[in-house]
């Protein structure tokens, strides 16, 4: 039971249930403990050990219920040959001498399940089907799983009884040895299941992380659902990481004034050690988003990135432009930020872009959201349409904020082109980069929260 423990472990953990070597040991000793008559105590007591969040234990449950299912396997012999009256007849008769040295064909012709079952695993173990990676090796592991079992020795005993002329003797044992057949394609199917599903979602979340968000013909519906919550994904992977609480007491340098203060009513016995600790005040956040039809889908990906932060983020204030600007905050409030930006496009779509005015709105509406402690992000492409861009205006930002981040959906060899004034926007920017994928999103979010929350 050992070794199915943690093989039970393995697959725990690629569903992302987070099983450290110590907590496995706990959970091997509560096995220890409860015993496993008890079907349902067993998946409890192991539960409690395993899992942390809420998360955890619906997949916990998911798992525990594939991987300690057991099918009864061969449970139906295939009927005795006619004449022999149902009496306690061979089930092997009726074919060649050779079946009778064959222990799978005796349990597939008598319908021995637990036998069955058990020459599965262990058929199982020897060919490595817990390995599974891949879908496209579900038909190689399965026919692996089946010549370890002894299949091969099945199908020439099956070809020699009917160059024998023992029909009906080769067509039960060929009949049990189909429904083998489909009770280790069902086996496979279950071990790809728990090893290598969530393996499989990984990639297909990697090759997305990287898609263009700006690609010609746009995003795919089902590409675009995935795509949002992946980004859900990320900000609360950001969010765990930087709303940790500092453990500061017992570290640090000792606070010799306050250890005094509080020594006097012990007589001046330092009992109660202070010691210094340092205030880490949370980002605020001022996005400004250019929604034309270019920049949408990144703007819609950006504010579901920051809006998932709102365990690290003090304070955040969305705006978005087109041709002018509005806050979109009471927008983000009332609606699922997924259709925020349809809403948002109700309003200001459609119009043609202009910087320099969006700008100004700003500077006459909303300067007053800026101070030393706010961080400014935009997230546009910098194409004004030749409009004049109010470089006075982002001055102006960058001497009231902490920092202005700028994210251009566009390469670097775009800035500059045409009717794109991002070469002169930069230097008004702290940081200034591309951004047009989620793995970028992810990276530059992080550096800003890394500045803030040090960790």
């Amino acid at each position: 039971m050992q070794a199915a423990l943690e093989d039970f472990f393995r697959a725990l953990r690629s569903a992302d249930v987070r099983i450290s070597p110590a907590e496995a040991i706990d959970a091997h000793r509560t096995v220890g403990v409860v015993g496993f008559e008890d079907r349902e105590l067993f998946k409890d007591a192991l539960c409690a050990t395993l899992a942390k969040t809420k998360d955890e234990v619906e997949r916990f449950d998911r798992i525990f219920d594939t991987f300690f299912a057991r099918e009864a396997l061969g449970t139906r012999p295939p009927p005795p040959p006619e004449g022999d009256g149902g009496g306690e007849s061979d089930p092997l008769s009726g074919l060649p001498p050779e079946a009778a040295q064959s222990e799978l064909a005796r349990m597939l012709l008598e319908g021995d399940p637990a036998g069955l079952a058990q020459a599965m695993e262990a058929a199982a173990e020897r060919a490595g089907v817990a390995e599974i990676r891949l879908s496209t090796q579900k038909s190689r592991l399965t026919r692996r799983l089946l010549d370890e079992m002894g299949l091969a020795e099945i199908e020439k005993i099956i070809a020699n009884a009917r160059r024998l002329d023992h029909g009906a003797g080769a067509e039960r044992l060929d009949a049990a040895r189909k429904g083998l057949v489909a009770q280790a394609q069902a086996y496979v199917e279950r071990q790809h299941e728990l090893h290598a599903a969530e393996s499989g979602r990984n990639l297909r979340e990697e090759l997305l992380a990287r898609k263009a968000l700006n690609a010609e013909g746009g995003i795919d519906p089902v590409d675009q659902a995935m795509m949002q919550a992946l980004v859900k994904k990320m900000a609360k992977r950001l969010a765990d990481r930087y709303s940790r609480r500092k453990h500061t007491r017992w570290k640090g340098h000792l606070d010799v004034r306050r250890t005094l203060r509080r020594s006097m009513s012990y007589g001046g016995m330092p009992f109660d050690i202070v010691f210094k600790t340092r205030k880490v005040d949370k980002p605020s956040i001022v996005a400004i988003c250019d929604v034309s039809k270019s920049v949408a889908a990144a703007a819609q990906f950006l504010l579901t990135f920051l809006y998932s932060l709102n365990e690290v983020v003090d304070r955040l204030e969305a705006f978005a432009f087109s041709g002018r600007m509005i806050s979109v905050n009471e927008v983000l409030d009332e609606h699922k930020v997924e259709t925020a930006i349809l809403e948002v496009l109700k309003q200001i779509g459609f119009q043609q872009t202009d910087y320099g005015k969006s700008l100004e709105d700003f500077c006459e509406q909303h300067l007053d959201q800026l101070d030393r402690h706010t961080t400014v992000i935009f997230l546009g492409d910098a194409r004004s349409n030749y409009a004049d861009p109010r470089l006075d205006l982002l001055a102006t930002i960058q001497k009231r904020s902490r920092a202005v981040i700028w994210l251009n959906p566009e390469p670097e060899s775009y800035w500059g082109q045409g009717d794109s004034v991002m070469h002169r926007y930069e230097r008004f920017c702290h940081v200034a980069k591309p951004c047009n994928t989620l793995a970028q999103l992810e990276r530059i979010i992080e550096d800003v929260l890394r500045t803030y929350i040090p960790h």
